[in-house]
């Protein structure tokens, strides 16, 4: 993997300073579904306070971009999923976010890519709902490697 094109799908907490970090030494596409938070860190306003003006505007529009289109990670390598998990009524696990990141990563999946799950989930979650909806939708197959 000499110059990967990392794909950040969720530009939350953890999201957005996982993304900078890269861009500072790498080509870096953000993704996120909420078009009003893309449209206020493209203008350099961080609202979560996890960036300064000055943090986003030394990578955005330079090694990053941010957006809301998926076609724009089309050419990335590797995909980090970076979103909630949040908790129903009943205390559950919502992996409804998860779920929809890993149909959104599938529509640019190739083979010998990377994805990575930094979402707090349960043990077997990458594994036993993550992993069969990437194979359906790609027709690739899973292969466990360890960096």
């Amino acid at each position: 993997m000499n110059n990967p094109k990392i794909a950040i799908i969720g530009l939350g907490y953890v999201g957005l300073p996982l993304a900078a970090a890269f861009a500072s030494k790498y080509e870096v596409v953000g993704f996120d579904i909420n078009t009003k938070r893309i449209a206020e860190l493209n203008s350099g306003l961080d609202a979560t306070n996890e960036l300064t003006t000055e943090q986003l505007n030394k990578v955005v529009g330079n090694s990053l971009k941010l957006t809301t289109t998926l076609e724009d990670i089309s050419n990335c390598t590797t995909f980090i999923v970076t979103v909630p998990t949040p908790v129903t009524s009943s205390k559950s696990p919502d992996l409804t976010p998860v779920v929809k990141a890993t149909e959104s990563v599938s529509t640019a999946l190739k083979k010998g890519d990377t994805v990575v799950y930094e979402s707090t989930v349960y043990p077997g979650v990458t594994e036993e709902v993550c992993v069969p909806i990437l194979e359906e939708k790609t027709g690739l197959k899973f292969k466990l490697t360890f960096l």
